[in-house]
């Protein structure tokens, strides 16, 4: 009996994940067949292989993502919590508010400009409810003392690809500065809300067939042409992320291994009127898998630009780091103040964006809904 393994080390499973990550950018009408296509491995295996590492917890969903800064109204969320209530906010902010993406306790090497500020989270609320209000709400509940809302301002770059980024040497950047990427958000009537839904689903095993999307035309309610129309406007809209699957990359996984075992905040603070140039420089190195332009204020030294990167040692993403505070001297965009917030405790679900969603949340929290409205 042929047995499949299910570590992101074996070979054939590293070459699907250095496609299945974050290489099928927009809306994929056959994304396993572009994966099959592009790593070598025949459709079959790779169905087969996916489903085998999903079942295992090597990769935690499959899914299509979204760029919900361009559905909901988002922010970065640096929260101040007593010590002996942290782990019971994490907790919280994970298990019960379906906003918050992202949860992450961090910590500096040294005390700090918003040292303080340990748990960290992600959050979109949807068109027409109050980030400030909501985040009120979740301090009441977890006896948060302060937070901050850190929205951003433009994108540098979005993309794990936690496999290929293994063994890149520090300073590794791309031939020219990263993109830039517009927050907007864009409004959706009821059927495309609809096919939406349908669309962003995580796919369990069963579910990863050759014909991927058949079945969620259906649950849509509408033929798989029209599916397919409207998730391709939504590509063009800039609402579509990508097609990936998820490596779970903070908990060991088969065999033991950890795909990530350090995960880095790094705060830049760049002269007024460069943030722009200097997120280009940032997110043009290849270990940043996010960055942004989001204005820290007073409390984090003013940093204006803000990124996360992975990575199995310390040292090594403090090379890339210093590689990146070097480059940023030489193209004349020095940093006045720089730092980073290293992760401990970590866990990470989709945000919800939809408005029916958050109505539901509201009411079972005994809140009127229209007393969230911005």
């Amino acid at each position: 009996m042929n047995i499949i393994p299910s570590t992101f080390t074996d070979p054939i499973n590293a070459k699907i994940l250095a496609v299945s990550e974050d290489r099928l950018q927009g809306f994929q009408p056959d994304p396993l067949g572009e994966i099959s296509r592009e790593s070598g491995v025949e459709l079959p295996e790779v169905i087969a292989r996916i489903q085998v590492m999903l079942r295992a917890g090597t990769i935690r969903r499959v899914r299509q993502t979204l760029l919900a800064t361009n559905l909901a109204q988002g922010a970065l969320v640096a929260w101040q919590v007593p010590p002996e209530k942290l782990d019971a906010a994490f907790d919280y902010m994970f298990e019960r508010d379906p906003f918050s993406g992202h949860v992450v306790i961090r910590t500096t090497d040294a005390a700090t400009a918003g040292a303080g500020y340990r748990l960290w989270t992600t959050l979109k609320v949807p068109q027409g409810f109050s980030m400030t209000r909501h985040c009120e709400v979740l301090a009441r509940q977890t006896g948060a003392e302060r937070f901050l809302l850190l929205p951003a301002k433009k994108l540098f770059a979005l993309g794990v690809g936690h496999v290929r980024r293994r063994g890149l040497e520090p300073g590794s950047r791309a031939e020219v500065p990263a993109d830039v990427t517009d927050v907007t958000v864009t409004t959706l009537n009821e059927l495309e809300w609809r096919v939406l839904v349908a669309l962003k689903r995580e796919f369990e095993p069963e579910e990863l067939v050759p014909n991927l999307w058949d079945a969620r035309a259906t649950e849509a309610g509408v033929p798989l042409e029209r599916f397919f129309a409207i998730a391709k406007d939504f590509d063009g809209r800039k609402i579509i992320g990508r097609f990936s699957t998820f490596l779970e990359h903070v908990k060991s996984v088969a065999g033991g291994e950890r795909v990530t075992r350090f995960n880095a905040l790094f705060h830049f603070a760049v002269p007024p009127g460069r943030e722009i140039d200097a997120g280009r420089e940032v997110g043009r190195h290849h270990i940043m898998t996010h960055a942004y332009w989001r204005e820290g204020g007073p409390e984090f030294h003013n940093v204006n630009i803000m990124g996360v990167a992975h990575g199995t040692d310390k040292q090594v993403l403090l090379a890339h780091k210093a590689a990146i505070d070097r480059h940023l001297a030489e193209a004349g965009i020095p940093a006045a103040y720089t730092n980073a917030f290293w992760g401990g405790r970590s866990e990470i679900k989709p945000s919800e964006v939809s408005p029916l969603a958050y109505r539901d949340w509201c009411k079972s929290l005994g809140i009127d809904p229209e007393k969230m409205r911005e």
